[in-house]
């Protein structure tokens, strides 16, 4: 399938590893050119240089999402140096649990506070784009905790707001055809990922997490990058609002 990607400008956040790197690089091996950002300048400067190898325009900047006029410039910037912005993903996170105050705080700054940023700092680039050729988008990426909670957890709350955030958007600026979902994976593995930490040091944690993979076996971030990048292009042009739950069947709930 053509996805009809190439040429087209997206912003990736959170993006030297991960779910976000593979998002990047999927981008690029698309066509499509792509701006980058993360705090490292080394893993940024690393990054950059692996998604021009792909023959497509890179650039990458060092941001602290929770600056939020700083990187709000830096979303501007970046749409400035693409030449337009047809799509935004909005990666980052804080990677907060429990149910302190400072992980409250974090997580409300990044990830829905950083989900805000972006779009509104990406808007006017994704409304010229979609008036010139019918669609752009942005693709938050949720969580399944966001939907299931034993406890209070900053990280599930958080999500559960991107979710609630993309969906208002999607019927705000569906007029405009600027479209918004969110994809919710379920774990995802990765060398240093957080369930690579867990498995390295809590690994009855880990076995359980497994014993409710019934796939036998966790996501890998190439998994959350096609979901991410189909649902981002213009091949997906009519899908607006949802939110897609990649998790492998690991949840019970039914989404009507």
């Amino acid at each position: 399938m053509d996805l009809h990607l190439k040429g087209k400008k997206a912003i990736v956040t959170g993006a030297t590893r991960g779910i976000g790197r593979a998002i990047a690089e999927t981008l690029a091996a698309e066509g499509a050119d792509v701006a980058i950002c993360a705090r490292n300048q080394l893993q940024v400067n690393e990054t950059v240089e692996a998604l021009q190898k792909k023959g497509v325009k890179a650039f990458g900047g060092v941001v602290d999402i929770a600056d939020g006029e700083t990187f709000k410039a830096w979303i501007a910037e970046a749409g400035q140096l693409l030449g337009g912005i047809d799509i935004l993903v909005s990666n980052a996170s804080a990677l907060q649990n429990g149910n302190t105050e400072a992980a409250w705080k974090a997580g409300f700054e990044i990830d829905v506070l950083g989900a805000v940023r972006a779009s509104e700092a990406a808007m006017p680039f994704l409304e010229k784009a979609a008036e010139k050729n019918g669609d752009a988008s942005i693709v938050i990426i949720s969580s399944i905790s966001a939907a299931e909670t034993d406890a209070p957890n900053s990280y599930g709350a958080m999500k559960a707001a991107q979710i609630h955030l993309a969906k208002g958007l999607a019927r705000e600026k569906a007029p405009k055809h600027v479209r918004v979902n969110t994809v919710s994976p379920g774990t995802v593995y990765f060398k240093g990922g957080v369930w690579d930490m867990i498995e390295q040091h809590m690994p009855d944690v880990f076995k359980g997490a497994m014993d409710r993979n019934l796939t036998g076996r966790m996501a890998t971030p190439q998994d959350i990058a096609n979901a991410t990048v189909f649902l981002s292009s213009p091949a997906s042009s009519f899908t607006t609002g949802i939110n897609m739950v990649v998790d492998g069947a690991l949840t019970r709930r039914v989404n009507f």
